[in-house]
């Protein structure tokens, strides 16, 4: 079966080269028994790559149960997905087959997985490592014969660094990943796909399909989308119902469509609080691209005066700037009556200017290692040898400074 004959037979819509990957894979994993790990933003379609997957394997005569883990109470969701047996628990009056039984045979789909608690990823992975479970509130273990299609919209990272998911469950679960692209990804597909939506809205109907002119259809691209297909659905419904003018511009679509998102800009994945909070990764990330770049434009202003002699060079403001952000924590030099070594002149000439000296400053500010050993040497001559004294005022433990000592060879 060919892509595009997998796509007619699914309702799947678009030309994108990640869209026609992820298929591909589907297509390619479904004739084995291996767990797959579908991976994407909320709303882009990850059941429908679970049920290609089911169709297309030797077990599409078997059950197809779909299971959104978020939405059962995590007090009942061993009971859902295992079963128990009567009188495990208040409530229980008769014994009850769960997911895992049921679709003896066929398939699971685990929507939002990475939501099971802790107890029940110990369950789930014995099933993928052993084919075997056990019911609450029972000691009798059973087989059971399933494929596991499991999806998330978080990232995994994060959730096993909070230790909220179980390391060696996902790399199980992760035999075969799927990642399905954003619609943002794939903006060429988005007009493809409203006028899908807006064609089956009218045959529901019984009215006249509602059209885009030249400027909604690029009001549409450039839409974030953070929805993804769930949103496009839901924007086309209103719009096909509430407006009476079946061709639709730009203005009227901005009416549908949240002022904010106005972006092609990636959607954060969600933290703990549920907003979209940059990582502390990321903010190193970009310290440290803005660091690069400080010190890539001062290497330039260096060369530049080295090369005057530093004679006849002018700084602008921004040029002021960044050399007074990189010496702004070279007190030392001010102390030892270097101060004049590194004259600053917004919009003019610097003069005199001892570029020797400032090649000097320059690699002590960028050297670490010599950085931490001067600390450590001032330290330990104002503490006159005294490690405990010197380590507190470091802010390290004596057994950290006794280290760096020995590391550097620093002569008390």
């Amino acid at each position: 079966m060919t892509i595009q004959e997998i796509k007619n037979r699914f309702g799947i819509i678009g030309s994108s080269p990640a869209l026609d990957r992820a298929i591909d894979v589907a297509q390619q994993v479904a004739p084995t028994n291996l767990a797959v790990l579908i991976t994407g933003e909320s709303g882009v379609g990850k059941e429908v790559f679970s049920k290609i997957i089911h169709q297309l394997s030797t077990r599409k005569h078997g059950p197809f149960i779909a299971v959104n883990c978020g939405a059962i109470p995590e007090g009942t969701i061993d009971s859902e997905l295992f079963g128990h047996e009567k009188g495990s628990f208040t409530g229980a009056t008769d014994a009850r087959k769960g997911y895992f039984e049921v679709a003896d045979g066929g398939t699971i789909f685990l929507d939002e997985v990475a939501d099971l608690p802790l107890q029940t990823q110990v369950r789930l992975l014995r099933v993928l490592e052993t084919g075997e479970f056990i019911k609450v509130g029972s000691s009798k273990v059973q087989k059971t014969d399933v494929r596991i299609v499991a999806a998330t919209n978080i990232s995994f990272v994060q959730a096993i660094d909070k230790g909220k998911f179980r390391e060696d469950l996902y790399y199980r679960l992760n035999s075969v990943p799927i990642m399905i692209p954003s619609l943002r990804e794939r903006p060429q597909d988005i007009e493809l796909i409203f006028r899908k939506f807006a064609a089956d809205l009218a045959d529901k109907y019984r009215m006249p399909p509602i059209k885009l002119t030249e400027d909604a259809k690029a009001l549409l691209e450039s839409y974030s989308w953070p929805g993804n297909i769930r949103q496009l659905r839901n924007i086309t419904e209103q719009i096909s119902i509430l407006e009476r003018e079946r061709e639709i511009n730009a203005e009227t679509l901005r009416k549908y469509i949240p002022a904010e998102n106005y972006s092609t800009a990636p959607v954060l994945f969600k933290g703990e609080n549920g907003e979209g909070n940059i990582s502390d990764r990321e903010i190193i990330y970009k310290f440290l691209y803005d660091m690069k770049k400080d010190i890539n434009d001062l290497k330039k202003l260096m060369l530049t005066i080295m090369q005057n002699g530093g004679q006849g060079v002018s700084f602008n403001d921004n040029d002021s700037k960044i050399i007074k952000r990189l010496y702004e924590d070279q007190h030392e030099t001010v102390e030892n009556g270097h101060d004049d070594d590194i004259i600053i002149h917004s919009g003019s000439n610097i003069n005199p200017v001892k570029p020797t000296v400032i090649h000097h400053e320059v690699e002590e500010s960028l050297s670490l290692d010599d950085r931490e050993m001067e600390l450590i040497a001032k330290a330990l001559q104002k503490h006159r040898g005294k490690r405990k004294n010197a380590a507190k005022e470091l802010g390290i433990s004596e057994r950290t400074l006794y280290r760096k000592i020995k590391e550097y060879n620093i002569k008390e």
